[in-house]
């Protein structure tokens, strides 16, 4: 345990503070047990160091990674036991995931030592939503995603902007003077700086190796998927990038990639749940997921430039924005008359010339528009929504 506590320590020793993901505020970190999970590579083994460096005892504290080689001939329960004895009171184990079994010792762990507190993070949301089916009523699990456009202004360019509710939005009360001409910075957001690591060099590469890694390793490890099934999922994920959006044709899926028709449902809800994809549901019986599906999206922007750089659709790209930035904190649906609905609120989302004809019959209805910098009456601009988080 010696090592592992000089690992941690390390860590948390060496990470920086400066910066902090919207996520950080969220979360009641007061909770017995909680859980943090989203996407490869949005930072949430970041976050967890973040929080223990500003906020805990290192004396009582301690960070660990499931992918440890100590766990190869240790137990998570044994390591809990032991700690407690050190007078430990804060476990941290990120990439939970690795761990066989893991929500099964979670749950023990959490009823043996009443006085530890456990937080947990996986990258591979699909095992985390399964296994805290069996840590209900005890776990509380968080879902982080990755940067918004506000977000990526502090982290890559260290301007201070504050967040806008959607309501604020619509009354036209964004306001950063500090940033006279944000598109520039906003078009780079979109190719570049949805992942904290895009900052890093050969982020391409990187983001591949972060979709591989999701579609050959996680989904099939946990949907019991052969390799060449992971594969497909690869051919599936290019399909969607390079639509316009992509409409699910299930028959017509099937049959380009050779698979039967029944499992493509499957393939896009793991792919929904891995952070890769979103699918735009109708609003059928007012609950999310119950509606039948209308577009598939890719999850970012960043992955729609890293995998259709070459069949580029700026109409997809804007669509991919704002129901990415917008989900974060609301419900989005297929709207019967323009692209989207949220809590009654009609969208249509296009190039600045985009018109107000697919708005016109709605009760409360807002045109969005790429490339402009103000908005006007029911005109709002794109990149006001990547101010919500």
């Amino acid at each position: 345990m010696e090592a592992l506590f000089q690992y941690s320590n390390q860590l948390i020793g060496a990470v920086d503070t400066a910066f902090t993901r919207y996520s950080y505020d969220r979360i009641n970190w007061q909770n017995r047990m909680l859980g943090l999970t989203g996407p490869r590579g949005v930072g949430k083994t970041t976050l967890v160091l973040q929080y223990i460096k500003n906020n805990l005892n290192p004396r009582e504290t301690l960070y660990v990674t499931a992918e440890d080689f100590y766990f190869a001939k240790n137990r998570l329960t044994d390591l809990a036991n032991d700690f407690v004895k050190a007078g430990g009171k804060n476990l941290f184990i990120d990439e939970i995931h690795k761990y066989p079994d893991w929500s099964k010792e979670l749950k023990l762990i959490y009823d043996y030592h009443q006085e530890l507190k456990l937080v947990f993070t996986g990258s591979s949301v699909l095992d985390i939503k399964k296994g805290s089916a069996d840590l209900s009523r005890r776990a509380v699990v968080y879902y982080m995603q990755g940067l918004s456009f506000r977000e990526y202004l502090k982290f890559f360019h260290q301007e201070d902007v504050p967040r806008y509710a959607l309501d604020e939005i619509l009354d036209h009360t964004v306001s950063i003077p500090q940033i006279p001409h944000p598109l520039p910075l906003f078009k780079d957001y979109l190719r570049n700086g949805y992942y904290p690591f895009s900052r890093e060099e050969d982020f391409g590469s990187k983001l591949k190796q972060v979709v591989n890694q999701t579609l050959e390793i996680d989904i099939p490890s946990y949907a019991q998927m052969n390799v060449s099934t992971g594969r497909k999922l690869k051919q599936l994920l290019a399909v969607v990038a390079e639509s316009v959006p992509f409409k699910p044709n299930m028959s017509k899926i099937a049959e380009m990639l050779g698979i039967s028709r029944n499992n493509i449902a499957d393939y896009l809800l793991y792919m929904e749940e891995a952070g890769m994809i979103m699918q735009l549901r109708a609003q059928t019986e007012g609950l999310r997921g119950l509606g039948k599906v209308d577009k598939v999206y890719l999850d970012n922007t960043n992955l729609v430039y890293s995998f259709a750089e070459e069949n580029l659709n700026k109409g997809n790209v804007r669509e991919t924005f704002f129901m990415n930035q917008l989900k974060a904190n609301h419900q989005v649906f297929a709207s019967d008359l323009a692209d989207f609905i949220i809590e009654g609120v009609d969208f249509e989302v296009g190039g600045k010339s985009k018109g107000l004809k697919q708005i016109k019959n709605a009760d409360k209805g807002f045109v969005v528009k790429d490339d402009i910098e103000t908005g006007f009456l029911k005109t709002i601009p794109l990149w006001h929504f990547g101010l919500m988080y």
